[in-house]
């Protein structure tokens, strides 16, 4: 029941953004598309997305998953994540319900709940489980504010952080739990994380981002793939390759700039990545832009 209710909040909310083009909720958007896709990339920040309607297939290096009605999806650090949808038409759109995490909430939590959790050993920064009604009722609540802005604005943030706590100790909530305490592993790596992504045109030096984490180079290598399912290499490398595509297929002036914008020194060598991560050439995605 309460999951058919998220159902059709999420398409009122979908009609309605669509009517004023912008978000009606400040942490809650639903995305949806009425077609298939080829694979597309995207760096996903803290979120839990609750597909609603259709299928879609994800990877983050080396993990697959494939989501279908249902199913939740959550992501406890920022990811650059290859997914394409597998079901979806005019009459049955794919619909997902995307509501943005806040590791400030998160952390509000940890003097009351900080010594009653564990690390989780294993946990991924990307995990996927069927819906729970423990954490759907409140996101049910949030929605159902909608139609009053002052009650988003007094009693929105209160079960924003219900929902925080919910899934906190939710099955899927292991690498949440990792983050709670700032020094924690998980916590260090989303540092190291957050400078990769700021500078990651520039060559990139271990060295210096075990040492914004903390850690020897050793345990960052290991760690840091222990959170994202990747190497921090791979990391920048995929960064690179999501930036250089959005930049292909807005009409960048040529395959060489695309690749010499987003750190590479040979245009060979972008393009050799390149058809690699996507299974075409550059040249592919930048005829299609023409």
């Amino acid at each position: 029941m309460a999951f058919e209710r998220l159902q059709h909040l999420s398409a009122e909310l979908s009609a309605r953004e669509a009517a004023i083009s912008r978000r009606v909720l400040p942490a809650a958007h639903v995305f949806e598309r009425e077609e298939v896709t080829a694979f597309e990339a995207v760096v996903y920040n803290p979120v839990i997305c609750l597909i609603l309607q259709g299928r879609k297939e994800m990877s983050v290096g080396a993990h697959r998953l494939s989501l279908s009605e249902g199913d939740a999806l959550l992501v406890s650090h920022d990811l650059p994540v290859y997914s394409k949808i597998t079901q979806a038409s005019p009459e049955a759109p794919y619909r997902a319900l995307i509501l943005s995490l806040d590791l400030g909430i998160l952390r509000s939590l940890y003097e009351i709940v900080g010594e009653k959790v564990s690390d989780v050993h294993g946990a991924r920064a990307l995990s996927a489980s069927a819906t729970d009604p423990a954490w759907v009722d409140p996101i049910v609540r949030y929605l159902e504010l909608m139609d009053a802005p002052l009650d988003v604005q007094v009693l929105g943030p209160m079960i924003l952080k219900e929902i925080h706590y919910r899934l906190l100790l939710s099955p899927i909530g292991g690498m949440l739990r990792n983050l709670l305490s700032v020094d924690s592993h998980a916590s260090r790596i989303a540092k190291s994380i957050h400078q990769i992504r700021a500078s990651f045109r520039k060559p990139l030096v271990v060295g210096e981002l075990a040492q914004i984490a903390g850690m020897s180079q050793s345990s960052f290598h290991e760690h840091f793939k222990s959170v994202t399912g990747t190497s921090p290499l791979q990391y920048q490398k995929d960064l690179r390759m999501i930036e250089a595509r959005a930049l292909l297929e807005r009409g960048v002036p040529s395959v060489s700039a695309a690749g010499f914008e987003v750190g590479y020194e040979s245009a060979t060598h972008f393009s050799r990545d390149y058809s690699r991560k996507f299974g075409c050439s550059p040249k592919h995605h930048l005829a299609r832009a023409s």
